[in-house]
């Protein structure tokens, strides 16, 4: 019985880093599709997001089932609950890859945006793809030093989403309103991605730890405090 358990838990975490490499990919291919105007990329993000999907009904089944015929304690415990809501961050993470693959879609042929905010928008996209390789990482060797990473790349996130407020600020004047409401949401969206990156970093801290409070203020030196999950 033990080891049939030990099977499934190792199958729980070998399709919850498959979840995330599918999202590493798909935030690529739709920051990318962004950039460069690719309509392809843009309709197969938005595409493999259904198997992103059906991945995490897939871990959230597998979860509930050990939940009820096992009943796991202390540490395995940890891991299984730990599986259900990290399946859950990374599934939005892959939504928010959809998002901005839709408004690549929706004004190609021509990129969402021009000029200075099309330039910060490459910059936040590219960080948002390190992030997500980090996750991988982080959930393949559930080092700790990966996890202060994004922390870090979340930052540098969240100062590139302020500084998209003030682009707007300054040359407003210069972009159609629509360009004005794509450059809102896709930095909302990028920012959020990296948000979500951090919430699995901090989950991983609990994972290996065991201590919540850790989890919850484990703040590198220059961040900006405590994330939104």
């Amino acid at each position: 019985m033990r080891q049939v358990f030990k099977q499934e838990m190792e199958q729980l975490g070998q399709d919850l880093l498959q979840m995330a490499e599918q999202v590493a990919v798909a935030i690529d291919k739709a920051t990318t599709a962004l950039r460069t105007a690719d309509l392809t990329l843009a309709e197969e993000v938005i595409d493999a997001d259904r198997q992103i999907d059906r991945l995490e009904a897939t871990l959230d089944d597998q979860g509930i089932s050990l939940l009820a015929r096992q009943q796991p304690v202390a540490t395995d415990l940890r891991v299984v609950v730990s599986g259900l809501r990290l399946s859950a961050t990374v599934e939005r993470m892959g939504d928010l890859a959809r998002h901005v693959a839709y408004v690549a879609r929706g004004r190609y042929p021509e990129t969402a945006t021009t000029g200075p905010m099309h330039d910060l928008l490459t910059e936040m996209g590219e960080q948002a793809t390190k992030v997500a390789r980090q996750v991988v990482r982080l959930l393949e060797t559930r080092d700790l030093q990966l996890g202060a990473a994004i922390e870090r790349d979340d930052d540098v996130l969240d100062r590139l989403h302020r500084r998209s407020f003030e682009i707007v600020l300054d040359d407003g004047v210069a972009m159609t309103r629509q360009q004005i409401v794509d450059a809102v949401l896709l930095g909302r969206y990028l920012e959020r991605f990296g948000d979500h990156g951090v919430s699995v970093a901090r989950r991983i801290t609990f994972l290996v730890t065991g201590d919540a409070t850790r989890a919850a203020h484990h703040v590198v030196e220059g961040g900006q405090g405590p994330h939104r999950d």
